[in-house]
């Protein structure tokens, strides 16, 4: 039995579609008794997953994905159907591109930080896009460029865009050549919107595989991928509504804020988790105005398991 190599490009959650080396695309599934290793999840491979893959059927053009190549990174969330599972969103990603919005709907930094958390423990850099700048007035305006400042001091890259002002389009363009990048937002920031403006044609290949989602449930809820053009490759993961935190401790938390990573060795006891302990050096930060309040906010709102869609 001879085995190809092959990208992960669809999922549908039982059938994947799989493109080989040679560009031909196939309609794939899990062999019978696959043996699955990493974390415990309710979709076993992502798109951006690079696995091995035999024929199945020649006539139906059908293939049996036989393995799982090592990856190099994913994002993952808690299931939002089975609590004790994790979705993943994508593996083998160069950076991920966050799309929010201050109204309309608006995104709030809670939310925003959960991703955050969540790309910081896979060392996946993110791009945070504050999108529909057009509908905010002086003062909200205003808003959006404190946060601005605050996450760009953070270490994360910060553009403005409004399509009906072609505010920032061509800087959005460019930023996904010659990177696999995974783009994220809450339902309604304009998304899809954007995405058009990048890849015009990505509405004509939806059609041309629409078929493809007859054998599985349906398609909008599962991250796709699309090829942009040479080595460039965006992965659209569905609206975004809930974001919980998965396979990341409690007692590791504060490693994937970087504003309390480089505080770590300053706290009286190494095993500080920054809520109440004397002489902790988070807290200090946070009381002197080093940390952002809302920033604080989202940790102690993790930590604690709360709700996760703030």
């Amino acid at each position: 039995m001879s085995l190809n190599k092959g990208l992960i490009m669809r999922s549908t959650g039982s059938w994947y579609e799989v493109r080989a080396e040679s560009g031909k695309v196939f309609a794939g599934r899990l062999k019978g008794k696959f043996k699955l290793k990493g974390p415990t999840t309710s979709n076993p491979i992502a798109v951006g997953d690079w696995v091995m893959f035999s024929m199945e059927d020649e006539v139906h053009q059908t293939v049996l994905i036989e393995e799982i190549l090592p990856r190099t990174n994913y994002l993952i969330r808690k299931s939002v159907h089975k609590t004790a599972q994790g979705q993943m969103l994508a593996a083998n990603v160069d950076q991920a591109i966050f799309v929010m919005t201050l109204k309309s709907p608006k995104t709030s930094l809670g939310f925003l930080d959960r991703f955050l958390v969540t790309a910081e423990a896979f060392r996946i850099p993110v791009h945070i896009v504050f999108n529909k700048m057009d509908l905010l007035d002086e003062e909200e305006q205003d808003q959006v460029f404190e946060y601005a400042a605050l996450y760009q001091e953070l270490g994360y890259g910060i553009l403005f865009t409004s399509i009906p002002r072609n505010q920032g389009v061509e800087e959005f363009k460019a930023m996904f050549q010659g990177k696999v990048s995974l783009i994220a937002g809450h339902s309604g920031v304009g998304k899809s919107s954007l995405l058009n403006i990048v890849a015009p044609d990505l509405n004509i290949k939806t059609k041309e595989i629409s078929d493809f989602a007859q054998k599985g449930v349906h398609t909008t809820t599962y991250s796709t991928m699309w090829e942009l053009s040479v080595n460039t490759y965006l992965i659209d993961s569905p609206g975004i509504n809930e974001m919980g935190i998965h396979e990341i401790e409690k007692e590791e938390l504060a490693h994937y804020f970087p504003e309390m990573r480089a505080l770590l060795g300053a706290c009286k006891f190494n095993n500080c988790v920054h809520i109440s302990e004397p002489a902790c050096a988070v807290i200090k930060a946070v009381e002197a105005g080093e940390i952002a309040p809302s920033r604080y906010l989202s940790y102690l709102s993790i930590f604690e398991n709360e709700d996760n869609r703030r």
